[in-house]
């Protein structure tokens, strides 16, 4: 007759805690179970070597009963004696495993290559969050005698002695009955089964083999119009045992990771780039990752899910792990496997955040490093990448008030006034002028255009290339890198260039001071403007905006976006300073200069449509289009 024990811990709603609040997920019972059984087997593996014996079938087994409601997973491993079982299994938190491991650590002749998973006794216990009652039948290795331990997971189990072919475990799940808020019968699904192994376990050592129903002609029908079918059973191993990034190099090929990459995360292009490497020390690890070829359609998105899978020892304990990589590397694809993570008793984050912040700081340097040998190496397949990814290593650099300056300056990429083709700040560097101190840029949406601006013109007559910023984040990158090989950034439409001689600042400024009169009479005329004066920025186009010092238009525009997203009104005075300069040299100031002293109001409506023509070219919108447009039709009808 059987007796009743009860569980040697404090109280039964400590044995509800560990059943109820560890496990974020309920699925995760088989991975727990399964990562038990590998353990057993480890240790039989050991057990047979250390008596001359050589283990043949090791395997892992997975019934399931849907009439019944059973779930039956089974291992052929060492077994446990009643001792064993009343120790393991009637004390909560009590790990033979971890027993194990720390007697290998004795024994100086120890295999280090033999990896123990479970290192909690509470792992089993998860068991009963998709369970009314669970039944353990174990026969140990050393012993003739099988027992079987029952429970429902309340405040006891029963342990009697009973009858089992061949030495290891096997346990038996009564699932619980369906409710409004969760389906068990799930777990009866040969094929839902057979993703959870696949998702968790799919890298235990050892086959995990279960049977499915199929569909077979009858032998020796030769009907082929209505041909007879029989189901009959397969057994079919779930997992693919040994992980690809386990595998010896040598033997892995291109497609290899290319089926890895697209299988594991659902792209239907090859990676752009892979990176697999090793790591040992205090935190030993390998690390397999790609570079996606394209931009995930939901990258932008809160749907996107960064961060890496996260194993230990080839059991997966997270599927989005975002410690391990910096924001701006969101885009990498892959995993780390570690047997060195100090896991918590549900295995599913770590107890020391320190050993994440180690792997993340070396896969970063580690992905950098390979970014910049595909710049230098493959600037074309670079430029893809960048086309897709760039932004995020912009808005890195920007976000790290300029401590990664280092990491990132030289990964950057612009269009500039060379050749209209992207250029990074090393390469665009070696284009200036001998003894230039300047990087000057503007700012806009299409390279093209930019490079119509009249201020680039300017410039390029002097043979100084210009960076052209494309993106809005843009000039406060160049801000937080501050100076780039002792260059300073300058912004090409703000303040003065100072690219003149002596003589052509004084004529300017003698021009300036001759028509004072018409140029304030200008002024007055446009209420928006702080300045209108006599440019040699300008070289064939009439008329200009550029910005006073202090706020550029960049940055105006850049507040005024940020303002509307969050809904709120943009704060007065966050605008930059306008100045409207004009060509001298334009037979449009000729004409300013001959109908000032005939025709005032003429000269009024011209400053107007000069101004509102500025802002076009600046980007800005025009107040009032249908007047600009009139006073455009009146100008040209009075010529």
């Amino acid at each position: 007759m059987s007796e009743r024990k009860k569980f040697q811990a404090e109280s039964e709603r400590l044995l509800d805690l560990m059943i109820n609040s560890i496990y974020t997920h309920k699925e995760i019972f088989l991975r727990e179970l399964i990562s038990n059984a590998s353990d057993a087997i480890d240790k039989y593996y050991l057990f047979a070597l250390e008596h001359g014996q050589t283990p043949e079938d090791l395997n892992i087994r997975i019934d399931l009963d849907q009439e019944n409601r059973t779930l039956t997973l089974s291992d052929n491993g060492i077994g446990m004696t009643k001792e064993e079982l009343e120790e393991n299994l009637g004390t909560i938190a009590k790990s033979g495993s971890l027993a194990f491991k720390e007697q290998l650590k004795k024994q100086e002749d120890a295999n280090n290559d033999v990896d123990i998973i479970g290192q909690f006794g509470v792992g089993f216990y998860s068991a009963f969050m998709v369970s009314d009652e669970v039944t353990v039948v174990s026969k140990s290795v050393e012993s003739d005698q099988a027992w079987e331990w029952v429970s429902d997971g309340t405040d006891g189990y029963t342990l009697d002695s009973t009858d089992k072919e061949g030495h290891g475990t096997t346990i038996t799940l009564k699932l619980k009955a369906d409710d409004d808020l969760e389906s068990y019968s799930q777990y009866l699904d040969s094929y839902q089964i057979q993703d959870l192994v696949k998702k968790y376990s799919d890298y235990i050592r050892y086959p995990i083999q279960m049977e499915f129903e199929v569909q077979k002609r009858v032998e020796g029908d030769e009907n082929e119009e209505t041909p007879t079918y029989e189901t009959e059973k397969e057994l079919r191993t779930l997992n693919s045992m040994v992980p690809l990034w386990k595998r010896n190099k040598a033997d892995i090929t291109q497609e290899d990771y290319d089926r890895f990459y697209q299988d594991h995360f659902y792209d239907f292009q090859k990676p752009l780039d892979k990176i697999f490497f090793s790591v040992e020390g205090s935190v030993s690890f390998t690390s397999l990752l790609f570079i996606p070829a394209r931009r995930p359609e939901n990258f932008y998105s809160r749907q996107y899910q960064p961060g890496l899978q996260l194993y230990s020892r080839g059991v997966l304990i997270e599927n989005n792990c975002e410690e391990l990589l910096p924001d701006y590397l969101r885009f990498v694809k892959g995993l780390v496997d570690s047997q060195d993570l100090s896991l918590n008793i549900s295995r599913e984050m770590l107890q020391h955040d320190h050993q994440l912040r180690v792997i993340k700081s070396r896969i970063e340097k580690k992905v950098l490093s390979e970014l910049s040998s595909m710049l230098k190496k493959d600037p074309e397949q670079y430029e893809g990448f960048w086309k897709n990814f760039g932004l995020d290593l912009k808005f890195g650099l920007y976000n790290s008030m300029g401590q990664d300056k280092d990491k990132l300056q030289d990964l950057l990429l612009f269009y500039t006034s060379n050749d209209g083709k992207l250029e990074s700040l090393s390469g665009f560097v070696k284009s200036l002028p001998e003894g230039s101190k300047e990087i000057y840029y503007v700012s806009g949406t299409n390279p093209e255009a930019m490079a119509k601006l009249p201020t680039v013109a300017k410039l390029k007559s002097k043979d100084i290339p210009v960076l052209f910023l494309t993106d809005e984040i843009d000039e406060f990158v160049l801000q937080t890198i501050g100076t780039y090989e002792d260059h300073t950034f300058k912004n090409a439409q703000q303040g003065d260039l100072d690219l003149d001689s002596k003589e052509e600042k004084e004529a300017l400024q003698s021009q300036n001071e001759e028509n004072k009169d018409l140029l304030e009479f200008m002024k007055e005329a446009l209420p928006e403007v702080s300045e209108v004066r006599l440019s040699n920025r300008l070289v064939d186009d009439p008329v200009m905006l550029v910005a006073g010092d202090g706020m550029s238009f960049e940055m105006e525009r850049m507040f005024a976006i940020m303002a509307e997203q969050s809904g709120e009104t943009p704060v007065p005075g966050m605008q930059a300073q306008r100045i409207l300069e004009i060509n001298p040299n334009n037979k449009i100031w000729a004409a300013l200069r001959a109908d000032y002293s005939t025709d005032k109001e003429k000269v009024k409506v011209i400053a107007q449509v000069l101004y509102d023509q500025a802002c076009l070219i600046e980007g800005f919108p025009i107040k009032d289009p249908i007047e600009y447009a009139r006073k455009v039709t009146a100008l040209l009808a009075d010529e």
